[in-house]
């Protein structure tokens, strides 16, 4: 049973996994190394810099759901759902901002692009897992599961 069970969320699992992984490794750059990412953000010096690892920090924060919904995407829809709702918020702020940004801000107006491809990539992954999960829910209507 469990490996019949690890089988059939393994794609979902990936999928999110892939996700996790880009999510993290982005916070984890910006804590670590800020200063290439300073002057893209058209800041500088030390409040640029801490400006940059703050947003690494809030990046992790934001990971939670991605790690509930990782262990186990059946059992734990909602995380999945709630990060399906963080990356599209994301996606609609970061689509909004860059609207706002006047065209001579070129390396900042990059940098929100840049934001707004990975997480579109992010939540076209996310939306595949969740049909992928709520396709076996479907599919196994007398199983009792947790939300």
């Amino acid at each position: 049973m469990k490996n019949k069970e690890f089988a059939r969320l393994l794609l979902p699992r990936l999928l999110i996994f892939l996700v996790l992984a880009m999510n993290l490794q982005c916070a984890l750059a910006y804590i670590f190394n800020p200063l290439p990412y300073v002057a893209p953000f058209e800041l500088s010096g030390e409040p640029g810099r801490a400006a940059v690892v703050g947003i690494g920090i809030l990046f992790v924060m934001w990971q939670v759901p991605y790690v509930f919904a990782l262990a186990h995407p059946e059992r734990n829809r909602r995380s999945l759902l709630e990060a399906i709702l963080m990356q599209a918020v994301g996606l609609v702020g970061e689509s909004l901002l860059l609207r706002s940004i006047p065209l001579a801000h070129t390396a900042l107006r990059a940098s929100i692009l840049r934001f707004i491809i990975f997480d579109a990539g992010g939540l076209l992954l996310l939306l595949t897992a969740a049909v992928f999960i709520f396709r076996i829910k479907k599919a196994t209507p007398g199983e009792s599961h947790v939300n």
